[in-house]
């Protein structure tokens, strides 16, 4: 039925050629909206100019973004810098500041600023790899979170059974958990539920950052100075300086190298902010350090690719 696919949007790869054009052409006649991936960018270039505002070409060999050395690594050495940066919190800070701490260190923005940094970078590479890292990192980002502020919590029980609980109620990871067998049984969501979702998501970060330029005042920042700044100092320049040292060792150079470091230097995640608040924690002190990785992050994340290019490791 012509128009049966208005106000939908697809992702079709292969599509500069073939029967990935094909699809891209009949999905276009129906209505609906194509982001066209494929290695050609000729092609790609050809059907925009032809098809118009229905049709977006993203150039990117996905064969490139799947690199499981990359991606095991990316993902063990998350793992790794929560664990340095908890150890580093139960020697230096007080415990009921432990949780914040680590979750500051180690939790990275990757969806938003992490995916921009790696596209503009690095081109469709960047995009490719980094959209395979991001959502590799992102349930161990929230279940790492969940636990931590957990156990430091006074206000949440931290047995094993309410553990649990907080992780099945976390709607992070809820959400990734529902959205795995839709994508994979194809399911197709109304077009409305699509468009509330679209607006949802883009107004929650806008939202996220207000609550937490509301939550700032002098007096919480001079109390949780010395923490802020080292959880900020973790999250800037310890966890990525360790992270290119170890993919060093384990034989990544060029780009890859340069992705793993824009991700691992990224300031801390809107979503930290928010999970404080959710656990009862101190908040005040989750907004401190998103607001100084993210003004600190502006310097280190322009020194740091200088610094590898002018090694001549990317």
């Amino acid at each position: 039925m012509v128009g049966s696919l208005v106000g939908r949007v697809a992702i079709v790869t292969g599509a500069a050629q073939g029967i990935g054009e094909g699809i891209a052409r009949r999905i276009i006649s129906e209505g609906g909206q194509v982001a066209g991936v494929d290695i050609q960018g000729e092609g790609l270039a050809s059907l925009e100019r032809e098809l118009g505002g229905s049709f977006l070409g993203i150039k990117a060999d996905l064969s490139r973004a799947l690199q499981p050395e990359l991606i095991g690594y990316f993902i063990g050495y998350t793992i790794i810098s929560f664990f340095l940066a908890w150890a580093w919190a139960i020697w230096r800070h007080p415990r009921v500041e432990r949780g914040i701490f680590t979750q500051g260190a180690f939790r990275a923005n990757n969806g938003i600023v992490g995916l921009a940094l790696a596209a503009g970078q690095y081109g469709d590479y960047g995009l490719s790899v980094g959209g395979v890292l991001a959502g590799a990192v992102i349930v161990i980002y929230n279940v790492f979170s969940v636990f931590i502020l957990s156990l430091y919590s006074d206000e949440v029980a931290t047995d094993f059974r309410s553990l649990i609980k907080n992780l099945a109620k976390n709607p992070l990871i809820l959400s990734v958990v529902f959205a795995i067998p839709v994508a994979l049984a194809d399911i197709e969501l109304p077009g409305w539920v699509m468009t509330s979702g679209g607006y949802l998501a883009g107004m929650s970060l806008p939202l996220g950052l207000i609550c937490i330029g509301g939550t700032l005042s002098v007096s919480a920042f001079k109390r949780s100075s010395t923490i802020a700044l080292d959880a900020s100092l973790w999250k800037l320049v310890w966890v990525p300086l360790l992270g290119v040292l170890g993919a060093l060792a384990v034989g990544i150079h060029g780009p890859a190298l340069g992705i793993i470091f824009l991700y691992l230097g990224c300031p801390g995640a809107a979503a930290s902010f928010v999970m404080a608040k959710a656990f009862k924690s101190n908040d005040k002190l989750a907004a401190n350090i998103i607001v100084i990785t993210t003004f600190a992050s502006m310097f280190t994340l322009s020194l740091g690719p200088f610094l590898l290019k002018w090694l001549g490791l990317v």
